[in-house]
């Protein structure tokens, strides 16, 4: 059996995606001969090869690339275990709910802490980027997302759905329709990943329509972008309606799926309270529309 040593699998985890040594010594800040030395250590350790090396190039064995597959969720999960024992041990008895733009949580919040008054409830806006990630490394307990998530290692407890909305610039030619089908939008430049709106991205020449920019990583940002005519974003009713401003308007879309919403947190936990929190929050925002 190999005892793993995770300082070990984090110093092979920056070689595997820089694919370089000296790249990655200076981001770990290690002299290249520590880390090679590592490295080495780190195969004996598996018995096994995980990279190819000759002075132009470094590559992955089939014995490398599988560790990279599977050494990031447990680098992962010992972050998260470390940030829990932290915050249990310097802060008492302290549950953390991480929620996304638009879902009203104040309520789920409140049940918790009533049921239990010794239990200090905190609260952590996420974004599309970290809604998961704030899960598996320990940031959050709980995490209300926006579906679809990769699920791998996460309980998930589906909460209520809601319509998606396009936002376009006030006085687009569509502003002021009661509805629109998305075949109507596909000649609007999309200003989101085309994958958090396949129905869009589907659509007959829709992909070489959307906005040649890095994505814009925030609500605030991309509708700063549709107010400047750039384009258009599909969001969830909440989401829109939440940012409210008077140079963007939102318009129902017909015939697409709504946008989901579910809690999630990491398998395995022995603590009853993300069991007992999805309750409540079932409870106070089942339904459609509960995000509001």
């Amino acid at each position: 059996m190999v005892d793993v040593d995770l300082r070990k699998l984090r110093y092979f985890v920056a070689v595997a995606r820089e694919l370089h040594f000296g790249r990655a010594a200076q981001g770990l800040h290690i002299a290249q001969p520590v880390l090679s030395r590592q490295i080495r250590a780190l195969e004996g350790e598996f018995g096994a090869q995980l990279f190819r090396r000759d002075r132009r190039s470094t590559e992955l064995t089939d014995a490398g690339r599988q560790l990279l597959e599977d050494a990031p969720p447990l680098l992962a999960a010992a972050e998260a275990l470390r940030r829990r024992v932290s915050r249990s041990a310097g802060e008492g008895s302290r549950f953390v709910v991480g929620f996304m733009p638009g879902i009203t949580v104040t309520a789920a919040v409140r049940a918790l802490s009533r049921r239990h008054p010794e239990l200090v409830v905190d609260v952590v806006r996420t974004s599309w980027t970290d809604q998961v990630e704030v899960v598996r490394n320990g940031r959050v307990d709980v995490s209300f997302v926006r579906l679809p998530v990769d699920r791998r290692g996460l309980r998930v407890r589906p909460l209520f759905e809601e319509p998606r909305v396009a936002v376009l610039p006030a006085g687009h030619r569509l502003a002021g329709a009661g509805s629109v089908s998305m075949a109507r939008l596909g000649g609007e430049r999309l200003l989101q990943c085309p994958e958090l709106v396949p129905e869009w991205r589907d659509l007959p020449g829709a992909r070489e329509r959307r906005r040649a920019r890095p994505l814009a990583e925030t609500v605030e940002e991309k509708l700063e972008y549709v107010a400047a005519r750039e384009g258009m974003v599909v969001l969830p009713l909440s989401v829109a309606a939440f940012y409210t401003r008077p140079d963007v308007v939102h318009v129902p879309i017909e015939g697409i799926a709504p946008n989901r919403v579910a809690l999630v947190w990491a398998e395995g936990r022995e603590s009853p309270l993300p069991e007992e929190f999805a309750e409540l929050a079932a409870g106070v925002l089942g339904g459609v529309g509960g995000g509001r």
